[in-house]
C-alpha cells in the first residue's frame, strides 16, 4: 500500500482508545501491515495459512 493510499485509509479507521486516554492496551500488530496482508490475500486468492511469514499471524 502506498503512502497516499494509507493516508486515505487512515482517516476512515477509528482512533484507538488508548491513544485518547480511554484505557485499553496498544494493538499487537500494525494496522497497515494487517491491511497489506488482507490485500495480498485477496489479490493472490490464497489461504491465510499460506501467507508469507512477514505478515501478522
Amino acid at each position: 500500500m502506498s503512502d497516499a493510499e494509507w493516508a486515505q485509509v487512515l482517516v476512515a479507521l477509528p482512533t484507538p482508545g488508548w491513544l485518547e486516554g480511554r484505557g485499553g492496551q496498544p494493538e499487537a500488530y500494525c494496522h497497515r501491515a494487517m491491511l497489506d496482508a488482507i490485500h495480498y490475500l485477496v489479490d493472490n486468492g490464497i489461504k491465510w495459512r499460506a501467507m508469507p511469514a512477514d505478515f501478522p499471524p
